[in-house]
C-alpha cells in the first residue's frame, strides 16, 4: 500500500528507522543543511522527532500522527519536520535529550522537540497522541500552540529558548576530589540500598539489566570478599535468565522488564544488551564456576550468531518489539497453542516449566487475554521434584518442547531486524565474544570476534583512517563518536589478549591516539562525545554517566589503564588519572551512576597484574602458561606474549619493551608484574595460577 504513495526525502537514507517514515505524508527532512536553510528562509520552526527502528512508541506515534494526512498537512504548513535516528546520530540525541530533561525533568523516545531555525528549543516532550488526553498535550494542540506563539510572541519564545540553552550550557558543580577505596565502598552501598532482595536487579519497575553494575559488584567482591556483593550478582543473573526478559525459546535478552519480577519485557532486543549481559554471565561463571552462567552466555551468543550476524562479519543493531503491528506478538502464547504444538503428553510439563496458564500470565491491561510470556517458574531441580522426575530427564524433555515451539514460532511473521552495523555496539560484542573465547576456550567465539573487528577496521574508516559510525547496504557513513572509539578499542584490547596477535593491539593504540587527538578536553580533562572537527552543534557535550551502557569516558579510562600496562606507557596511565579527576565530583555525588568508571578506578588502585609470557606461539608449554594466567577470575590483569621461535613471525609487531622478557633455555616463561615492576618469573604454570589467585582480602 505504501508503494502507491509518494516518498519524501527520507527515501534516500540508509537508516531503517528513517526509511520506515519515507512514505509518511509528513515532508520529512534528514538532519542537515538543507532543512536548516529552509527553516531560515521560510521563517519556520523546526519539528524534530528522534527515535529508532525498534521503538514501540515511535511506531504508535507514526500510526496516529505521521501517517494521518490531516495532521501531516498541518505539520508541513507550520514546521520544517526533521527525523533523526538516535542510533545513527547519538550526539544529536544526547544533546536534545539533555535539553528535554532540563525543560521537563524527564525524557525518552520518541523524543519530540520544536526548535527555532537556529536549533534552540521552544518545546520538548516524548510521545504525543494525535489528540490530547488525560492532561497530555496532543499533536493537534501542539501545532496550534506553536503557530500562535511563533506568530504573536516571537521575542518571548526566542528569549525562553536562550534561557534554556544557558541552563544546559551551565556546568554543574564539579569539584576535583581525590578518589579512593572509600568511593568504591560508597558505590557498593548505594547499589545495596537499591537492590531488590526478592527478584534481583535494582529499583522496582521498569527494571533494566544494567550489567555494568554487576561487573562492578564482581570486582568489589573480588577486592573485599563481600558475600552480599556476590549474592546481588547471582540473584540478578539467576532471576533474569529464568524470567520473561530472556527469550526462553530463541534466546537473547529483551531490552527491559516492565515489572519487578523480570516477567513481562519490552520485547525489543538490542545488540548492546546481548554483549554486556554475555560478558556479565561469563565473568560470573569464571568467578563462581557455576555452569548455568556459562550456558546462558553461550545461549546469548547462539542467538546473536544465528539472528544478528551479517554475512560480512559485523553484527546488526536490534530486533523490533512489534510484529504485524502488535508488541510481543511473535513471542506470546496461549495455552491451547502450546498444547496443539507439543501434544497432550508434554503440554502439562510445558505449563509447569514455563508458567503457562489458560487465563494467561501477563497483566490484565494487555490488549488481548489468555497470552503467556514463557519463563522458568523455578529452578528445574525443584520442578523435577514436583513432577517426580529425574532432573536430567526433565531437562531433555524441556529441550524437546523448546525445539518444537521454536520451530512453530519460526513460521510466524518475525519482528523487523535493524540491519545497520554500528561501530560502538559491534565493539561491545567483540569484547564479549573475545572474553568468552578465553574463559570457555571456545575458538568459534574468537573467530567471530576477529571477523567483526576486521570488518569494522576495513569498512568503517574514512579516507584519512578515522573511524565511521554506521554501515548499511554497502555504505559506511557518519563521523564516529567517543563511544565508537572507546568501545572498539576495548574490543581490540580483548582480541589481543585472546589471540595474542599484536596487530590488534597496535590498532587499539592507534585508534586511542586518534581519540585523544580529536576528543580530549585539554583545559578540564575528559573526552567530548563529538570530535573537534565534528558538526557545529549548540553544545559540545562531555558525559561520564553510565546509562543503559557504560559511558564512553568510563570505557576510555579503563582502556587507557590497560593500554598503559600492555605497551609500557605510563603517560596513558596519567591520562586516565586526569580523566577520572575531571569527573571526580560527579562520581563522589552519585557513585552508583558511574559504576564502570569505578571498575576502572578499581583497576587503577590495584592490586593489578601484568603477565608477560615468553614462549613459542602455539607451543604446549606456552599454552599451559597462558591457560594458567587466564583460568582464575582476576579482572585487574593484562596478559601479553613475547613470541619466541619461528612462530613469532606470525604475530604482528610486538611492543619493544616485551622483547626484554625472554624464555628460559627454550621453556616458556611467565613474568608477573605489578605497577610496571616485575617481581615473579617462573616456568611453572602452577606458580602463575597461585600468584594471580591470591586473595585481595
Amino acid at each position: 500500500m505504501k508503494r502507491t504513495k509518494r516518498p519524501n526525502r527520507l527515501i534516500h537514507e540508509k537508516s531503517p528507522y528513517l526509511l520506515q517514515h519515507a512514505y509518511n505524508p509528513v515532508d520529512w527532512y534528514p538532519w542537515g543543511p538543507e532543512a536548516f536553510e529552509k527553516a531560515q528562509s521560510e521563517d519556520k520552526p523546526i519539528f524534530l522527532s528522534i527515535g529508532y527502528a525498534t521503538c514501540h512508541w515511535c511506531h504508535v506515534m507514526e500510526r496516529e500522527s505521521f501517517e494521518d494526512p490531516a495532521t501531516a498537512g498541518r505539520m508541513n504548513e507550520i514546521f520544517v519536520p526533521i527525523k533523526v535516528d538516535r542510533e545513527e546520530r547519538p550526539e544529536i540525541d544526547a544533546l536534545y535529550m539533555k535539553i528535554c530533561q532540563v525543560m521537563t525533568g524527564s525524557g525518552g523516545w520518541p523524543l519530540t522537540l520544536v526548535l527555532t531555525p537556529d536549533r534552540k528549543p521552544l518545546f520538548a516532550g516524548t510521545y504525543l497522541p494525535r489528540e490530547g488526553r488525560f492532561g497530555r498535550m496532543g499533536m493537534s494542540e501542539l501545532i496550534s500552540w506553536v503557530e500562535e506563539i511563533w506568530r504573536k510572541r516571537r521575542d518571548e519564545c526566542i528569549g525562553s529558548a536562550e534561557r534554556v540553552m544557558e541552563e544546559v550550557r551551565r556546568p554543574g558543580p564539579s569539584p576535583v576530589v581525590a578518589l579512593g577505596i572509600g568511593d568504591l565502598d560508597a558505590a557498593y552501598r548505594e547499589l545495596r540500598s537499591a537492590f531488590d532482595q526478592d527478584y534481583g536487579g535494582f529499583g522496582s519497575s521498569p527494571k533494566f539489566p544494567t550489567p555494568h553494575n554487576l561487573l562492578f559488584l564482581l570486582r568489589y567482591w573480588k577486592r573485599t570478599g563481600s558475600q552480599d556483593a556476590l549474592l546481588m550478582v547471582e540473584k540478578t543473573l539467576d532471576s533474569m535468565s529464568r524470567g520473561g526478559i530472556f527469550d526462553q525459546l530463541g534466546f537473547g535478552f529483551h531490552r527491559y522488564s516492565t515489572d519487578r519480577k523480570w516477567l513481562l519485557p519490552h520485547f525489543e532486543k538490542m545488540l548492546y544488551d546481548q554483549a554486556l549481559l554475555a560478558l556479565a554471565y561469563t565473568e560470573a561463571f569464571q568467578a563462581t564456576g557455576k555452569l548455568g552462567y556459562r550456558m546462558t552466555a553461550c545461549r546469548i551468543f547462539e542467538y546473536v550468531l544465528r539472528d544478528m550476524s551479517s554475512p560480512q562479519g559485523g553484527f546488526y543493531s536490534a530486533q523490533d518489539a512489534d510484529s504485524e503491528g502488535e508488541e510481543g506478538k511473535f513471542y506470546l502464547w496461549t495455552a491451547d497453542e502450546v498444547r496443539m504444538i507439543v501434544g497432550e503428553e508434554d503440554a502439562d510439563v510445558a505449563a509447569k516449566v514455563f508458567g503457562i496458564t489458560k487465563e494467561g500470565n501477563i497483566p490484565m491491561e494487555w490488549p488481548k487475554e489468555g497470552l503467556n510470556v514463557l519463563h522458568i517458574e523455578d529452578h528445574l531441580s525443584a520442578i523435577a521434584a514436583d513432577l517426580a522426575m529425574v532432573e536430567g530427564d526433565l531437562r531433555n524433555r524441556v529441550e524437546a518442547i523448546r525445539r518444537k515451539l521454536l520451530e512453530a514460532r519460526s513460521r510466524r511473521v518475525p519482528p523487523l531486524t535493524d540491519e545497520k552495523i554500528l561501530t560502538d555496539w559491534n565493539g561491545l560484542m567483540i569484547v564479549a565474544l573475545a572474553r568468552s573465547a578465553q574463559v570457555f576456550d571456545e575458538p568459534a567465539y574468537a573467530k567471530a570476534a576477529e571477523a567483526a573487528a576486521r570488518f569494522i577496521l576495513a569498512q568503517l574508516r574514512s579516507s584519512d583512517g578515522r573511524l565511521l559510525h554506521r554501515y548499511r547496504d554497502g555504505q559506511a557513513a557518519i563521523q564516529a563518536t567517543l563511544d565508537d572509539y572507546a568501545f572498539l578499542v576495548w574490543g581490540l584490547i580483548e582480541l589481543y589478549e585472546t589471540t595474542l596477535n599484536a596487530a590488534f593491539l597496535n590498532e587499539a593504540v592507534a585508534l586511542n591516539g586518534d581519540l585523544l587527538k580529536h576528543f580530549w578536553d585539554d583545559r578540564a580533562g575528559g573526552l567530548y562525545l563529538s570530535p573537534d572537527d565534528g558538526e557545529d552543534l549548540p553544545l559540545r557535550q562531555k558525559e561520564a554517566y553510565d546509562g543503559a551502557i557504560p559511558s564512553g569516558n568510563s570505557a576510555a579510562m579503563l582502556n587507557m589503564v590497560r593500554l598503559s600496562r600492555l605497551i609500557g606507557d605510563a603517560q596513558l596511565d596519567e591520562k586516565a588519572f586526569r580523566l577520572c579527576m575531571a569527573f571526580s565530583g560527579q562520581l563522589r555525588r552519585t557513585p552508583s551512576a558511574h559504576t564502570h568508571m569505578f571498575s576502572a578506578l578499581d583497576f587503577s588502585i590495584g592490586p593489578a597484574f601484568e603477565v608477560i609470557v615468553a614462549g613459542v606461539p602455539g607451543g604446549k608449554d606456552t599454552e599451559q602458561m597462558l591457560k594458567a594466567a587466564r583460568s582464575s577470575y582476576v579482572p585487574n590483569r593484562v596478559v601479553m606474549l613475547n613470541p619466541t621461535g619461528p612462530g613469532s613471525l606470525h604475530t604482528g609487531h610486538v611492543p619493544a619493551f616485551l622483547r626484554r622478557y625472554g624464555d628460559t633455555d627454550g621453556k616458556a616463561t611467565a613474568y608477573i608484574c605489578e605497577k610496571f615492576s616485575c617481581r615473579v618469573s617462573t616456568t611453572d604454570p602452577a606458580k602463575v595460577k597461585e600468584t594471580l589467585g591470591r586473595s585481595f582480602h
